[in-house]
């Protein structure tokens, strides 16, 4: 049996070496059906994150894997909210705001397919609703960029994806943060 914060207990791995794994959820959220959603992100780097739903009994009704196409598809534009996409998919890798669209972004990293690296964002308008999703390859593992995204520095490599012109606009080409700083 695993004791998670927040009083909640849940046998969630039968396996010893999973739950050495995995370790204590990293995140708890209650669903709105009164089961328990405990997560294990990977981020900011991985592109992973493994949730357990828990029933009231501390039964587990699923364990999957979060961060993939098929559960960003389910998010609904005009309806979805902040809390929506945080309960569902963890703590975003990456929040900004873009200022001209009055959008909060919030930004996950992904494999889709298993084969690629992407970036799913939600924009979200004033009043906390989707308004619009995207998804684009993630520049960290841009070949064009690969001895700058695998130096042995990937704080630089994160800040450089976070960086944001004057305007407000995110500037995701790699060549201009060296000036930069």
């Amino acid at each position: 049996m695993i004791s998670a914060p927040g009083g909640c207990h849940a046998v969630l791995i039968q396996s010893t070496a999973r739950r050495e794994r995995l370790g204590p959820p990293r995140e708890i959220y209650d669903l709105p059906n009164g089961n328990k959603r405990l997560m294990w992100p990977t981020q900011p780097l991985g592109e992973f994150t493994t949730a357990a739903d828990i029933d009231a009994s501390g039964k587990v009704v699923t364990v999957r894997q979060v961060l993939n196409e098929n559960e960003f598809y389910k998010a609904q534009i005009g309806m979805w909210t902040k809390k929506d996409v945080l309960v569902n998919f963890g703590r975003p890798v990456e929040t900004s705001y873009f200022p001209l669209m009055k959008r909060e972004v919030w930004t996950y990293r992904y494999m889709e397919a298993n084969v690629w690296y992407m970036m799913y964002s939600f924009y979200f308008d004033e009043q906390g609703i989707v308004r619009l999703t995207q998804k684009t390859p993630d520049p960290l593992h841009d070949p064009d960029r690969r001895n700058f995204a695998t130096s042995s520095d990937r704080r630089q490599a994160e800040k450089a994806l976070a960086w944001t012109d004057r305007e407000g606009f995110c500037v995701w080409t790699l060549d201009r943060i060296k000036a930069a700083d």
